[in-house]
Formats: structure tokens, sequence, C-alpha cells
């Protein structure tokens, strides 16, 4: 099954989209000792790394995750912070939150050196081309490209990352297309759908843009990110916790501890931050339901809680609230009616019966992005969907996956040729949108796959 290069068999692998995931995955595949393995990289855009995550260009937009944590490999915690000090980057201070565009260029950063090396050595391809389509042969797979080829491989995965939800609205204007007003006048009205961390950004990136009007910012529960703190994780252990088969007695445990911790003069954030290694296998342990259950009643306390922005944008975005520049509103958006300048915005308040009325220029829609395959505009996700090559999860927030990365069929069986990492397999690992957990994952899969090519056998047909 594997192809013969020289005198040695090797293990031929896809890796589609050069995003985070992408670019984590291959980089951990290279690491691997095992020369019988050759990785193509196939991605369209000109830029590895960047994504959707990183493919802000404004300085101001930084990383929510302090640079202590956000090396590329779990097993080499130091390995961004010399990266960034070779930069030009000075101080010990790895309490630090740096641009996202620079991350990109250190993902980026990671494969340089492979395309670098001489063609007879080299176990690292790029292929300049968006992925369409995906056949399963009885040697491997095949990868169908736009440009009308296709490319042979033995194993694919698939790190597609985020989509953006498209808007067919021409009020919309895109989160992370700079300008973000999309040419609105200065002193206008713009809404904003979302109170998360994209939010944020866009505040913050139309105050630096000279925006002077209103912005309001609605989300159903009006919630704010919270901010990070030079806090240290408590440690729990496994047996500390109750299993996540019980949701209830999770939620009352960890507000419990929570509660403990201030009393004691310490920081709720260190008991989120020490739950963290815990959260997948909590996941696994829920039901269906219960996951459900999460999604519906949970899930905002907890990102608001667990995705905390850094100090420094936490200062300006409380700037521009006492300033009156920017308002929260905890509400729903009832209609939208277009207008000659923009559109008439019904907003119906939380808890009220009041309604607020806003004409606004520019909407901006900065609720997330899209999670339920079925929904998704990659036509390779759609054609695998449609050929039974892979399926939605129960609760559509990504591909059925495996805890092995394995992609699951229609009928419900794993592929052993077709794996996937990062936002796309979310159903089966909730927490895998963050570089900290992506490197683990991508890690483990490296090494089942670098075992794989070591092996004569290969995979099963």
């Amino acid at each position: 099954m594997m192809k013969d290069a020289g005198a040695d068999p090797v293990l031929q692998i896809a890796v589609i989209g050069a995003g985070a995931s992408g670019a984590l995955a291959t980089a951990h595949l290279l690491r691997q000792p095992s020369s019988r393995l050759h990785v193509t990289l196939i991605e369209p855009r000109d830029e590895i790394g960047r994504g959707l995550a990183y493919s802000t260009g404004n300085p101001r937009h930084l990383l929510n995750v302090r640079a202590e944590n956000m090396s590329a490999f779990a097993d080499d915690t130091d390995h961004f912070w010399r990266w960034l000090s070779a930069q030009g980057y000075s101080g010990d201070d790895r309490f630090r939150f740096v641009p996202r565009a620079l991350y990109g260029r250190y993902l980026g950063s990671l494969l340089a050196p492979h395309f670098e090396s001489s063609p007879d050595s080299r176990r690292l391809s790029l292929m300049r081309d968006r992925a369409v389509g995906l056949t399963k042969t009885r040697d491997g797979v095949t990868v169908e490209l736009a440009s009308g080829g296709r490319f042979d491989a033995d194993i694919a995965i698939l790190a597609c990352g985020h989509e953006e939800i498209a808007e067919s609205d021409p009020l919309h204007v895109s989160p992370w297309i700079e300008p973000t007003g999309g040419g609105a006048p200065p002193e206008s009205v713009i809404l904003i759908l979302g109170t998360g961390l994209t939010m944020v950004d866009v505040a913050l990136s139309l105050r630096d843009a000279g925006h002077s009007g209103p912005i309001v910012a609605v989300s159903r529960r009006g919630l704010l990110p919270q901010a990070h703190r030079r806090v240290d994780p408590i440690r729990i252990e496994p047996t500390d916790r109750p299993s996540g088969a019980n949701l209830s007695k999770l939620t009352l445990w960890l507000r419990r501890l929570a509660r403990e911790r201030l009393r004691e003069g310490g920081d709720w954030r260190s008991v989120i931050d020490g739950l963290r290694p815990h959260v997948q296998t909590i996941w696994h342990e829920m039901s269906v339901s219960a996951r459900r259950r999460f999604l519906d009643h949970a899930r905002p306390w907890w990102d608001t809680h667990r995705h905390r922005m850094a100090p420094e944008v936490e200062t300006r975005l409380q700037a521009m609230i006492a300033e009156r520049r920017l308002e929260i509103v905890a509400g729903k958006v009832k209609e939208i009616v277009p207008t000659e300048n923009g559109a008439r915005v019904t907003i119906r308040r939380r808890g009220d019966n009041q309604s607020l009325f806003l004409n606004v220029s520019r909407i901006v829609s900065c609720r997330g992005v899209t999670n339920d395959p079925r929904r998704s505009a990659n036509p390779i996700i759609a054609r695998l969907l449609a050929d039974g090559l892979a399926r939605a999860d129960p609760l559509a927030i990504g591909l059925d996956v495996g805890t092995n990365c394995a992609v699951v069929d229609a009928a419900g069986d794993p592929s052993d040729r077709l794996f996937a990492i990062g936002p796309m397999s979310q159903a089966a690992f909730w927490e895998i949108t963050a570089i900290p957990d992506i490197r683990l994952q991508a890690a483990e899969l490296a090494a089942r796959l670098a075992q794989l090519a070591s092996n004569d056998g290969g995979v099963g047909s």
C-alpha cells in the first residue's frame, strides 16, 4: 500500500488545510524521526499558518492565551518564547499576549526549514490548490482538486479549521476583513451581533480606524469575556471531581470550588485553568443529552470564563463602555428592515417588554463560526457527507470523529485512512479550538501514523 521511494516504502499523507490545525499537524508529522513518511500540504492560500484565526493584520488583535502557553510543542514549552526572542522581543515576562498576526508567522516558520531542505531529503511538499472531494481507493485515498487534478495518498487528514458564518444580507460586514466598518460613515451607528472575543476585536478595530459613532453589541445574555489575571492553576486530581455523566453535580462542584478559592483569597481563574486538563475526559463521559443541556444552558458562561481576553484589551474595552462609545445589550434582534442608508433594527431586550430601535449603517456578525458540517461551504466537507464517507455528530457541532481522530462514515464505521483534527473534531473533543489542545491532538495522531509508517503491514483495506 505504501509507495516506494528508493529502497524504503513511504507513507504518503495529505494534510488538507494549512491554517493553525494543518500547520501543527504537519509540524508534528515532520518531527517524527521516521524517514518513511512524506507529507503533502494542500492549501489554496498564499500563507501557511494563518487560517481564519490568525489572518488579521491588526497588531492590536492579541492572542487570548499567554505566550508561555503557546508553544507548538507541549514537550518544548519554550519553543515559541525562543522564536519570539529571535524576533526581537525583549524581557522575560511570559505573561504576555502577543499579536495574533505574529503568531501566524510563527506557525508558518515551523514548516519553512522543511521547504528549504534539499529535494532529495525533502519530506514536505506544498500543493497550491483547493481540495474539493475525496474518494477511498483500494490502496488509500484520492484527493480531487479544484484545478481538475487528483492526488493519491495513503492517508488524508482534514484540517480545514473554522468557517465564517455566511451572511447573505449586503448590510452585513465580515468581522474578519479590514476595514471592519465596511465603509460606514464614521459618525453612524454600527450594530455588532455577538458579545464574545470577536466582538471585542471588532469594537477596538473600529475605534482605531477612527469610527466616532455609537457601537451597539447585542447577544442573548449580553455576557462579555472575562479577562486574564496573573494566577496559577490549582491541581485537580481525577478522583477529586465528579463524573461528567451528571452535569448538575459537576456544575455545583465547580461553583463550590470557585467559591472556596475566593474565600481563601484566591481567584476563580485558578479553578477553571486547573480543570482544563480534565475537560476532554469530562466531555467523553457525558451522554448526548447531557452535552445538549450543556450547549443550551451552560456554554455561554463556560465560554466567557474559559476563553478570556488579555488585560490590556479589557482596559481599552471598558474605557469604550465608560465613554458610551460601546453599549452592550442583552436581547434578541427581532427585525431588520433595510433603509436607504442601512437598516432599521428592532431589538427586544432580555427580561423586558420594551424594544430598542436603531438606525444602523452596517451590521457586523460576530456570532461565531459554522460548526454544523451540514451547513459547510467547504466543497470537500459537502462531498464527504453526500458520499457517505463522513457524517455530522448527533449535536451537529462537528464531524463525527472517534477519539483517535478517525472520521466516522454514514454507516457508523471509523475510517482507517481519513482523519480530522482541530475545530472539525470538536464534537468528539470539545476543547479542541485552542493551540494548547490542538498541539496534543496533533502529536498523538502524528505518533500513531509514524508507527504505521514503520510497520510493513500498513493500514487495513
